[in-house]
């Protein structure tokens, strides 16, 4: 009897993993169903990414030769949600790349990691073609989009890098929610920002929440000691909305601002 309910047990976990192991696309990236209306101000664009995906997304240019960001949301998101994360930048003359994903927004494609890093890629050739170096772009990238920010931080130089509410890695977080799991051999992307981040050459700021209970800020401690010239600044009492609040703006634009200050200095 003890060997009968001990296989029944391991039959019960083996069927729990294998489920987790193929819902995990659906799991990590819920991308909403419904489209949300265009946002005045902006114009939407469309570019290729390598693998022959046309992805929509939403661009406004900078005025006055400030610097343009780039903006990768959360992922259940779509690109206007990036519109009201930086509506106390817009003000200011920066320009705006809200970048989208494969499977979001109706476009084509079904979203993983390289995929991500992908249509990353494909959103600094548009500004490319529009004129906009590398070292102008200050690359935003809010909760599972800071894994595409750090990727695309490391691949180009831009002038700054911001991580809202980020994690130190998916695979730290999901064994964190999923301790009874083992996760580091299910899980397909990984997103391995800690890792990445000493390569970063751009300053950094990190901002997020002593509330946030979906990514719990111990996460960005860990990045903010992954590189020396990182910037943590934790706020109290706010959740894994932090990105659409004022007070993580107003420290972006700080941040911007000391950036651009210091190089036109140069």
């Amino acid at each position: 009897m003890f060997l009968t309910a001990a296989a029944i047990l391991v039959g019960a976990y083996g069927t729990i993993a294998a489920a987790a192991y193929f819902a995990q696309g659906a799991l990590i990236y819920p991308a909403p169903r419904a489209i949300a209306p265009k946002t005045g101000g902006f114009e939407e664009i469309s570019y290729p990414t390598a693998d022959g995906l046309d992805l929509v997304a939403g661009y406004r240019a900078a005025e006055g030769g400030k610097p343009t960001v780039v903006y990768f949301h959360g992922n259940g998101a779509d690109w206007t949600s990036s519109v009201v994360a930086t509506d106390r930048l817009v003000p200011n003359g920066y320009g705006v790349l809200a970048a989208e994903y494969r499977g979001y927004r109706g476009n084509p494609g079904s979203p993983s990691e390289q995929g991500f890093y992908k249509d990353g890629q494909a959103a600094f050739a548009y500004l490319a073609s529009r004129g906009v170096a590398a070292d102008s772009i200050v690359v935003i990238g809010n909760s599972i989009g800071s894994g595409v920010a750090v990727q695309m931080a490391v691949d180009h130089s831009p002038l700054a890098l911001v991580l809202i509410s980020p994690f130190a890695s998916l695979t730290q977080l999901v064994a964190e929610k999923a301790r009874w799991l083992p996760t580091g051999l299910l899980l397909r992307d990984r997103y391995d920002n800690h890792r990445k981040l000493p390569d970063v050459a751009a300053p950094i700021l990190i901002l997020h929440g002593d509330a946030d209970t979906l990514i719990p800020h111990p996460h960005a401690n860990r990045l903010a000691q992954a590189n020396a010239s990182a910037r943590l600044i934790i706020f109290e009492g706010y959740g894994h909305d932090l990105a659409w609040h004022d007070v993580a703006e107003d420290a972006v634009l700080e941040f911007l601002h000391a950036q651009t200050s210091e190089r036109a200095g140069e």
